[in-house]
């Protein structure tokens, strides 16, 4: 399962495998497609003289997983910390107006403009190393922000956090599918990453809570940073090696052939500069009639039809394509990738609109509305073990559509709840109902994704799966407060709180019919997909 090519060649991609048309299980679609790129790696392997990689241990497993899952804990944990103390923070550092969003948003956004090309860097160069330096710029420039003296050098080291992040994400999934064969150990690795990712931001809430109350916010950073470098002390040990690389300039030449570089710019591009866009308008609504703010929309929006048009280019004339067109002709992938997006887009936005209703409705502390929002923790700790381990029991389709429903229940009871409802009432059972859906939907995600793309560019397909995750979680917060903003302001006559409830409300809505939506294409996309995570014999 070495990654030791980045892209996908034409030649061996069959549109009938892959088109999502026959009536045949995800696992059967993709089988011709696997058997052809793993012949093809086979004989690459036997001319380059690189031996194939033997079975990992149980300790290597269990060590690969744990690495993994810890930089992805605490890179959550620093999400929390900036929830709860960004105001704090905002105070201390005199941090300008026209930036306050911009350290819990700034890092998603350099995330989503880079994971893809790392994804294509550690196809070639090995999930290792790439993983290895994403690790060590993560806990750097965490470390450096409990030095910062300003609002804009905060912002610059959280820009430059996202990375390293990507270079990691984009890794990870390469890594596990490496260290792991298909089957139930792999399910619940990939498991182990969503519920680390749950664990941390809610972790990061409470301790960052506590942190900012009682010892001072950049506590938080000195923490966090020294966690992840050690992890990255752990990972050098622990990470399975990947094939040994020629000369610089033969690696050169490797990056230049292997990698669809323009593909890879021009689908960043559109990330970048929509997420960009997102994020500017849920700042400030009124920043959409601004010229620069549709210069970005319009150059976004080209993009991706250029990035289509490139990729149907490089296949007709047999090169490699980040991802070819006819990928997203199959159902399965097309459905999987929208639902992720919709999932993440709505759990971000109800953790959010949740602890702005505690605070801002309810007068409680960052503290107290951290304590409020736990039980979500312990419900996605349940339905991330549980999806991992009997994901291979059920049709992909139900568990999907089901757990949509089941969080679409959520934005309900926030939507007609009252400020002086108790919290046993409404607000504890939308915290239960919550994290299903995007829990189950990680592990679910990953496993699509990472069958749909061959064993050597899975770093490709876990730079795909979190950019959808990604996209979602911008395109949800700016939509979200968009629409709250418009309310609120329709609703100027009442009393501030009020009207800030009003526009709560709307947006509480409109969660709900992202998720039903979700639901939906759960049901029908993947219809064909039958049990996925399923074991190879």
């Amino acid at each position: 399962m070495s990654t030791s090519t980045q892209t996908v060649l034409a030649a061996p991609v069959s549109n009938k495998a892959i088109s999502g048309e026959a009536s045949h299980p995800l696992t059967t679609i993709i089988s011709q497609h696997e058997h052809n790129s793993q012949h093809d790696n086979a004989e690459s392997d036997s001319v380059s003289g690189v031996p194939s990689h033997k079975p990992s241990s149980k300790l290597q497993k269990t060590a690969v997983t744990f690495q993994l899952s810890g930089i992805n804990f605490a890179n959550s944990c620093v999400n929390g910390l900036v929830v709860v103390g960004l105001p704090v923070m905002t105070i201390d550092l005199n941090l300008p107006q026209s930036l306050a969003f911009w350290p819990s948003s700034v890092a998603a956004l350099t995330t989503t403009a880079t994971i893809l090309i790392a994804g294509s860097l550690a196809d070639v160069l090995g999930p290792r190393s790439v993983d290895l330096v994403g690790c060590f710029v993560l806990g750097v420039f965490m470390l450096g922000c409990g030095f910062v003296q300003t609002g804009e050098q905060l912002v610059a080291l959280r820009a430059l956090q996202g990375i390293g992040l990507a270079l990691h994400l984009a890794s990870s999934v390469s890594l596990i599918t490496k260290t792991l064969p298909k089957g139930r150990g792999r399910n619940v690795a990939f498991a182990c990453l969503g519920i680390s990712s749950v664990l941390g931001f809610s972790f990061g809430l409470v301790m960052g809570g506590v942190l900012v109350d009682k010892v001072g916010w950049r506590a938080g950073w000195y923490l966090y940073g020294s966690l992840v470098l050690f992890l990255t002390a752990v990972g050098a040990f622990s990470l399975p090696r990947s094939p040994v690389l020629g000369t610089f300039k033969e690696t050169l030449a490797e990056i230049r052939e292997r990698v669809d570089w323009v593909g890879a710019l021009l689908a960043s591009s559109f990330m970048a500069l929509l997420s960009y866009f997102l994020a500017v308008i849920s700042s400030d609504v009124e920043h959409i009639r601004k010229s620069d703010t549709i210069v970005f929309l319009c150059l976004g929006v080209i993009s991706l039809p250029l990035f289509l048009g490139w990729s149907h280019r490089q296949v007709k004339s047999g090169k490699p394509a980040l991802i070819p067109n006819s990928f997203w002709r199959n159902m399965a992938f097309s459905s999987i990738c929208a639902a992720v997006a919709i999932a993440f887009a709505i759990i971000n936005s109800l953790e959010l609109f949740a602890s702005l209703f505690f605070q801002e409705i309810q007068g409680l502390s960052a503290l107290q509305a951290a304590i409020r929002i736990l039980p979500s923790l312990v419900v996605g700790f349940f339905i991330n073990l549980s999806t991992g381990l009997f994901i291979h029991k059920v049709p992909a389709m139900w568990i999907v559509s089901i757990s949509s429903l089941l969080t679409a229940i959520a934005p309900i009871l926030m939507a007609v709840i009252k400020p002086e409802t108790p919290y046993w009432a409404n607000a504890f059972l939308a915290q239960i109902f919550m994290p299903i859906a995007a829990d189950a939907l990680f592990t679910v995600g990953l496993i699509v994704i990472t069958d749909v793309f061959p064993e050597d560019k899975q770093a490709v397909a876990g730079a795909v799966f979190n950019t959808s995750s990604q996209f979602g979680h911008a395109f949800g917060m700016a939509i979200m407060q968009v629409i709250s903003s418009l309310v609120a302001k329709d609703h100027k006559g009442m009393k501030p709180v009020e009207a800030l409830m009003e526009g709560y409300r709307a947006s509480f809505w409109a969660m709900f019919a992202f998720m039903v939506t979700c639901a939906a294409i759960g049901f029908f996309g993947l219809r064909k997909a039958g049990k996925v995570g399923v074991k190879e014999d």
